[in-house]
C-alpha cells in the first residue's frame, strides 16, 4: 500500500476506501474510483461476502453528481441584492473573513456575545468532526454565544427513553430481526429512513425466513410494498390510543407477562388502572380506540393477542410519529407494550424507544476538540441552573430556545420574552430555515437579522439570506470518523480521496483563520490526519473495538465480530442487581416520578392518548380537512442531495392524495395543486393514490423553500405549512399539521 496506506495504484486508478456522513440511518462503506484528481466511479461495499455487505442506497450512488454539481459552491461570496434573492458577487477569502471578523467585533463590543447566535446539528456531515464543533470551539474562545436546544430527528424519542430506560441506547442490531417470529414496524418505513444501513436488507431476509410483518402506518409505504403481510391504516397522532386499546386486551385476557412487570418495571399498575378505566372511568377497550383512530375493534384485538403470544415479537416504533404535539407518549406507549410481553431485552424482540443508537456505535467528541470550559454566556447567565437528570423540558431552556422556535426568538428578541436579542447569526453545516417549522416566519427573521454568515456546500434555502456565503469541504474531500446507527456494529474511517475543488474549505480551516483574523492567539490549530488519529485513540468505544489503525484506516470501516447480535439491555434482564437500569429505581419505568413532579396535564407520567392542537378534533379542522404528514424522501437526506437530478427521478416531489379526497377537489394525478393554511401556500404535483387513507397527505421533506413574488412556495417545501410549536417533552411537532388541497390557486395574505 502506498499513499496514507489507503490508496492503490493500478493503471493509474487510485482506489479510495472510505464511508459516508450522511445524516441518515447508514455510514455507508464506499469506494472511490479516482483518476487524475477526479472521482470517476463510486462502488458500494465489497470487503466481505454479499451475505454481510452492508449495501449502499441511491442516495451514496449518487454522491459523485453532488461533488460535481455545476452548483457547488466553489468561492467565497457576498450579497449584493436584498436577504432571500440570492444574489452575490465573488470575493476572496481575506475579504470575506476580515468582514466577518469586524463585524463580529462590532456585535460584541455592542451588545455582548450573547447577541451571537449559532445554531447547531443537522448537515451534510455527521461525522465525530461534526462541522459546527469546530465554531463551538471558535466562539468559546471569542467569548461565548447563544445557541438553542431540541434535537429536530429525535427529541421526543430521547425523552421517552430517558424517562422510562435511562439510555437512548434502545437499538438491536439489526441482523437480530432473523431471531423475531413477529415484526410490527410503527410508522416506520425503512426503504426511506435507513435507521441502519443493513436495516431492509434484514427485514426482507427476516421476512424471508418466516416472520410474519404487520405496518401500523398512514399510508402503505414502499417497505409494506415488499414484505408486509399486513397493513393496518391508522388516523396520525391517535397511535398511543390504539396502543392503550392493545394493551388492555393483553391486560382483560391476562396475556401479559406478570413476571417481567413484576421484577424489571415500576409502576404498571398505575398503568393498568388507566387503561382499564379506573383512572377516569373511560375504559381504553378496541371498541373505545375505533372511535379515535379508525382502526377497526377486532384488529386491534386480534394484533394485541398475536403480538401477547408469538415468542419473540419486534416492536418497531422508530421516531417519525414522535416528532409531532404527541411527542413521546409515542415511544413510551410502544415501550410498555414491549415490557408487558417481556420482549425488552431479549433475542427477536425490541426494547422500542424510536430505534436509536447501541452503545457501541455512538458519537463522542473527544476532550481535545472542545476547549475546557462552558459557553460563557451560558454559564454566567442569571438562569442557569443545573438539569442533570431533570426531564423538564422547561429547565433546559433557561439558557436556551427550543429549536423549533429559534427563528421567533430573532424577530421578538427580549421584548417578546425571549432570552436574547440576536444580531449576528453563523449557519454552518444546516438548512434550518427549510427544515423548521413556519418557514415563511423563519425567511423574515434572516431578514432582520444585522449580518449573517453561512457555511456549506451549497447556495441553500438558507444561504440565500446569507451576507457572506463560505464554500466548505465535501466528505470526499476531508478525513474523519463516523458513526453508524443500529447497524453492525461497525466503525467507519471517512479518507479524503480528492483535493479540495475550487477553494473550498474545511470547518477546521475557516474556524483557525478566522480565529487568527479576531486575534485569538491561543486558539488550537490542528493537523487533520493526525487529528483523526487522535480522535480514535481519545474515543473509547473506538479504540475499545479497533486495533489496528492503519487497517481501519485502509479499509475505511472496522466491523465489530460478535457471536451473536446486539441486544439492548441484555445485560439488565440477565442482572439486574449488577447492571440497574440507569432510572431512579434500576427499573423500567413505566410511571415516571420524575415526570409527575412536573405536574403538567399534557406530560403524564405514563403513557397517555391525549388530544392535540391541529389533530382531527381541532374546530380548524372545518376550515383545514386534510391531516398532513411529512415522511423522509428517499432520494434526499432531509434536504441534502437536493439538486442531484439522478435521484429527483427516482421519486418526483408530489402530494400522496386519496382517491376520495382528490375526486371532491377535482384534483387527478398529474394536476399541479395548491396545499395551504394559514401559514403558507405550496405548489406542488398530485399523485392520487389508495395507498393513503381518506383525510391525510403526504408531502415529503426536504425539497427547498423558492417562494416567488406572490409568496407562494414553488419548491414544495413541506415546512411552509408545518407549525413553529414543540411538544411539552420537547419534540419539534412538524408532524401535527392541518391543510387544505385545491387546484384554484387561493387568495394570498
Amino acid at each position: 500500500m502506498t499513499e496514507q496506506d489507503n490508496i492503490q495504484d493500478k493503471d493509474e486508478i487510485k482506489y479510495v476506501r472510505t464511508t459516508s456522513a450522511f445524516d441518515c440511518g447508514g455510514r455507508c462503506p464506499l469506494k472511490f474510483h479516482v483518476k487524475d484528481g477526479k472521482i470517476i466511479r463510486v462502488e458500494g461495499d465489497d470487503l466481505v461476502d454479499e451475505e454481510n455487505q452492508l449495501r449502499a442506497c441511491p442516495k451514496c450512488r449518487a454522491i459523485r453528481q453532488e461533488i460535481y454539481h455545476p452548483e457547488r459552491l466553489l468561492y467565497p461570496l457576498k450579497r449584493v441584492g436584498p436577504k432571500g434573492e440570492g444574489k452575490f458577487k465573488r470575493i476572496s477569502w481575506d475579504e470575506a473573513l476580515d468582514e466577518i471578523a469586524a463585524k463580529l467585533i462590532e456585535v460584541k463590543e455592542k451588545y455582548g456575545n450573547e447577541a451571537i447566535f449559532l445554531p447547531t446539528g443537522g448537515g451534510f456531515l455527521s461525522a465525530y468532526h461534526f462541522p459546527v464543533v469546530n465554531y463551538i470551539r471558535l466562539f468559546t474562545h471569542f467569548g461565548g454565544f447563544s445557541t438553542h436546544h431540541g434535537n429536530v430527528s429525535s427529541e421526543g424519542a430521547v425523552w421517552a427513553t430517558q424517562t422510562q430506560y435511562g439510555s437512548p441506547f434502545v437499538g438491536h442490531g439489526r441482523e437480530d430481526m432473523l431471531n423475531s417470529k413477529l415484526i410490527i414496524l410503527w410508522g416506520w418505513d425503512p426503504a426511506r429512513m435507513n435507521s441502519g444501513t443493513d436495516a431492509l436488507y434484514n427485514l426482507v431476509k427476516a421476512h424471508e425466513k418466516g416472520a410474519k410483518v404487520v405496518s401500523i402506518n398512514p399510508r402503505y409505504s414502499d417497505t409494506d410494498v415488499i414484505v408486509a403481510d399486513q397493513w393496518i391504516p391508522i388516523i396520525p397522532g391517535t397511535d398511543v390510543a390504539m396502543m392503550a386499546a392493545m394493551a388492555n386486551v393483553i391486560v382483560k385476557e391476562n396475556l401479559h407477562n406478570q413476571a417481567f412487570l413484576d421484577k424489571y418495571t415500576v409502576g404498571f399498575d398505575k398503568f393498568k388502572e388507566y387503561v382499564i378505566g379506573q383512572e377516569d372511568g373511560v375504559e381504553k377497550t378496541p371498541e373505545w380506540a375505533e372511535k379515535i383512530c379508525s382502526v377497526p375493534a377486532e384488529t386491534i384485538r386480534d394484533l394485541a393477542r398475536e403480538y401477547a403470544t408469538t415468542k419473540p415479537a419486534a416492536l418497531m416504533d422508530c421516531q417519525g410519529p414522535a416528532r409531532s404535539a404527541m411527542g413521546g407518549q409515542y415511544n413510551r406507549g410502544a415501550m410498555t407494550l414491549s415490557a408487558m410481553t417481556g420482549n425488552v431485552g431479549r433475542k427477536g424482540g425490541a426494547a422500542c424507544g424510536g430505534l436509536m443508537g447501541i452503545p457501541t456505535a455512538h458519537m463522542f467528541f473527544g476532550p481535545f476538540i472542545v476547549p475546557p470550559g462552558r459557553n460563557p454566556v451560558e454559564e454566567n447567565h442569571p438562569n442557569r441552573v443545573s438539569v442533570r437528570g431533570s426531564l423538564d423540558v422547561e429547565l433546559r431552556l433557561r439558557t436556551r430556545v427550543h429549536t423549533n422556535v429559534m427563528f421567533d426568538q430573532i424577530i421578538e428578541g427580549k421584548e417578546g420574552g425571549y432570552l436574547y436579542d440576536i444580531k449576528f447569526g453563523w449557519f454552518a453545516c444546516n438548512n434550518f430555515l427549510n427544515q423548521l417549522g413556519n418557514t415563511n416566519r423563519n425567511a423574515e427573521a434572516l431578514k432582520k437579522l444585522d449580518y449573517m454568515v453561512c457555511v456549506d456546500l451549497f447556495i441553500t434555502a438558507t444561504a440565500r439570506y446569507a451576507d457572506i456565503v463560505l464554500p466548505a469541504t465535501s466528505m470526499a474531500e476531508r478525513s474523519d470518523l463516523t458513526r453508524p446507527w443500529p447497524s453492525g456494529p461497525y466503525f467507519g474511517h471517512m479518507n479524503k480521496a480528492i483535493e479540495p475543488i475550487g477553494e473550498c474549505k474545511h470547518d477546521i480551516t475557516i474556524a483557525e483563520e478566522l480565529a487568527a483574523k479576531l486575534g485569538l492567539e491561543k486558539f488550537r490549530h490542528y493537523e487533520e490526519d493526525k487529528t483523526v488519529k487522535k480522535l480514535w485513540r481519545n474515543t473509547v468505544d473506538i479504540k475499545k473495538h479497533v486495533k489496528d489503525y492503519n487497517k481501519y484506516k485502509e479499509d475505511g470501516i472496522w466491523r465489530v465480530e460478535t457471536d451473536e447480535p446486539y441486544v439492548a439491555f441484555k445485560k439488565q434482564i440477565e442482572d439486574l442487581e449488577n447492571n440497574p437500569f440507569k432510572t431512579p429505581s434500576g427499573k423500567i419505568e413505566i410511571f415516571s416520578e420524575r415526570v409527575a413532579k412536573i405536574n403538567n396535564p399534557n406530560l403524564p407520567p405514563i403513557p397517555k392518548y391525549l388530544k392535540t392542537w391541529e389533530d382531527r378534533n381541532d374546530p380548524l379542522i372545518k376550515k383545514y380537512p386534510l391531516q398532513m404528514i411529512s415522511p423522509h424522501p428517499k432520494n434526499r437526506v432531509h434536504s441534502e442531495l437536493y439538486h442531484v437530478e439522478w435521484l429527483k427521478e427516482i421519486d418526483p416531489h408530489r402530494c400522496w392524495i386519496n382517491s376520495i379526497d382528490a375526486e371532491l377537489r377535482g384534483i387527478k394525478s398529474g394536476d399541479l395543486i395548491y396545499v395551504h393554511n394559514d401559514r403558507g401556500i405550496i405548489s406542488i404535483e398530485a399523485w392520487v393514490t389508495e395507498r393513503i387513507i381518506p383525510g391525510v397527505i403526504a408531502i415529503h421533506e426536504g425539497t427547498w423553500y423558492t417562494p416567488d413574488e406572490e409568496g407562494i412556495d414553488r419548491g414544495g417545501c413541506v415546512n411552509t405549512l408545518t407549525k413553529n410549536a414543540y411538544a411539552p417533552c420537547g419534540a419539534a411537532a412538524l408532524k401535527t399539521c392541518l391543510v387544505q388541497a385545491s387546484k384554484e390557486k387561493p387568495e394570498v395574505k
